[in-house]
């Protein structure tokens, strides 16, 4: 084998590892825009007297009145009538002299129909069930 046979061997194995670096590196950069099939939550101002907090059902948010901890399963429909709200939680579960916009805030677990709810000024917690069915919602303190 001759010197330029050996090199053009070399150059063109070079040749098929750039392209398949830069083929891989192609199909990462589009994987990571398929993969963004959710829409990003709009920004909230913290203090806001309410607040939306979406659930994994795209239908279905809460409504959260940070400043008494009430709450509201909200659905939208963009076909039919369902559209509509059902009180999660009636009850102010603050003192009436510490109400405050932004007291309360939701933080949502692993399972799709349950949230914290966080007393940020007290620290105390509450187990939050959101449910197409009303014997399935509840909203109960945690200990």
């Amino acid at each position: 084998m001759c010197i330029n046979q050996k090199t053009a061997e070399v150059g063109g194995s070079m040749v098929k590892f750039r392209l398949l670096v830069i083929s891989c590196v192609l199909m990462i950069c589009c994987n990571d825009l398929f993969a963004q099939t959710t829409a990003p939550e709009p920004s909230q101002l913290p203090t806001a007297p309410y607040r939306l907090f979406a659930t994994n059902n795209r239908w279905t948010f809460i409504k959260l009145d940070t400043v008494t901890g009430k709450m509201w399963q909200v659905q939208f429909d963009v076909q039919g009538d369902n559209r509509g709200s059902v009180v999660l939680n009636s009850q102010d579960l603050t003192s009436a002299k510490e109400d405050s916009p932004g007291r309360f805030t939701l933080y949502p677990t692993s399972n799709m129909y349950t949230f914290i709810l966080v007393d940020q000024i007290d620290g105390r917690t509450w187990q939050v069930q959101w449910a197409m069915d009303k014997e399935n919602r509840l909203v109960l303190p945690i200990y």
